[in-house]
């Protein structure tokens, strides 16, 4: 009966390390994964893959990055002589151009007079910047110039401004504004629902009766359940309009609105977590510090909260967490505007927003989709930055307590 007992006992154990094994190799594959699929946008070529851009040989820029081909294409930036160039006005062309310029005939069959009518297009035209696929570039024409595109590199996606991974002819990978968006609205939520999740957690715990708390804990823990979509459309039919007419705002899809929808999100977790870890301060350390001659209130603020340190710190991160990761109802309150954010009653775009509006649109495969990757992996950084620092402050807790 003994070894059947062991027997039992040194499988369970097996069962409960392979389980703890599997669990944690499958975390480590979606991360090597994730970063597999980011890393593949850095070295990617700053324009449309398989195109290039040609200009007249006399013309002395020899190389454009991404931000001056926008602004080129936007017709932004009008004159060579803003790139450096002569003072002539940029003659934009596409590759489509060219039919209405050559019949079919004189284009040849099969197209195999096409490089050739480029070329002859391009060297009648010194202030011209052509936008052709490769194919078809007419690189042994002397008149020709290929400019040098550079890759897509870090200071471009870390150090941009601009989130436009659809413009033509050179996407713009810049996610500053989104990650600015998504630490905007996370920070000011997490100011709005601590300080209430703490007086609701503080009052559960310490002041309200038996009867109250049966009531209203199980009422706070069921607000946790409603899916996030249904704060979305909360948000967006009364929140929102609400917040347009009492500040008197263009519109009310604004970062301030997305702050409190998330604030609301949060609070039943901060309050949860944290009014049982101030459940759990031993009855003797509140009966203690009252014989001591400390009031209710002392008690409260220099025991039970000291004591309990760790557990709010673990609240407050799992509402960070909540608020930093959230998508549908942000997606839906926030205006949707990949800007960099000045106050928070302009419209932002969060990180977690911009992958689920686009990741279904999305080329497997293109730099668009390695580009939502990228976006995934700083999400994924500051998720782990804002645990890394909770387990800092909880040790440090622990560590006075003793």
């Amino acid at each position: 009966m003994k070894a059947l007992r062991r027997f039992a006992e040194h499988l369970v154990e097996g069962l409960l390390a392979l389980s703890g094994s599997v669990t944690s190799l499958a975390i480590l594959l979606i991360v090597i994964f994730l970063f597999k699929e980011a890393s593949g946008l850095f070295g990617s070529p700053a324009i449309e893959k398989g195109y290039v851009l040609c200009v007249h040989s006399t013309n002395s820029t020899d190389v454009l990055n991404p931000y001056q081909i926008k602004r080129i294409f936007d017709s932004e930036t009008a004159n060579w002589n803003e790139l450096g160039g002569k003072d002539m006005e940029i003659s934009l062309f596409r590759f489509d151009d060219i039919f209405s310029l050559y019949s079919d005939e004189e284009l040849g069959e099969d197209y195999s007079l096409l490089p050739e009518k480029l070329g002859e297009t391009i060297s009648q035209n010194p202030a011209i910047l052509a936008f052709i696929p490769e194919k078809y570039a007419p690189a042994e024409n002397p008149s020709v110039k290929i400019l040098k595109i550079p890759e897509i590199s870090f200071s471009d996606i870390f150090g941009g401004k601009e989130w436009f991974p659809t413009a033509t002819p050179a996407p713009q990978f810049g996610i500053l504004p989104l990650i600015a968006g998504t630490l905007w609205v996370s920070l000011f939520a997490i100011l709005i629902a601590l300080p209430l999740g703490m007086g609701v957690a503080i009052y559960l715990s310490e002041l309200s009766n038996e009867r109250t708390r049966k009531i209203l804990k199980p009422t706070i823990e069921l607000l946790a359940g409603i899916p996030s979509v249904v704060y979305g459309f909360f948000g967006l039919a009364v929140l929102v309009p609400l917040i347009q007419r009492t500040l008197n705002l263009p519109v009310g899809e604004t970062a301030f609105a997305g702050s409190l929808i998330l604030a609301i999100m949060a609070l039943p977790t901060i309050i949860t977590v944290a009014e049982d870890a101030m459940r759990n301060t031993p009855k003797a350390m509140r009966e203690a510090s009252l014989a001591l001659g400390a009031t209710h209130w002392q008690t409260i603020y220099r025991v039970v909260v000291p004591y309990a340190a760790s557990g709010i710190t673990a609240a407050v991160v799992l509402g960070t967490g909540r608020a930093v990761g959230e998508t549908m109802a942000v997606l839906m309150v926030t205006g949707n505007a990949a800007v960099m954010p000045h106050s928070l009653f302009e419209p932002v775009r969060t990180i977690p927003a911009t992958i689920a509006a686009e990741l279904g649109e999305a080329p497997g495969g293109g730099v668009h989709y390695q580009a939502l990757f990228v976006l995934g992996c700083v999400l994924f950084v500051i998720t782990m930055a804002v645990s890394i620092s909770a387990e800092i402050i909880s040790k440090r807790n622990r560590g006075k307590q003793a």
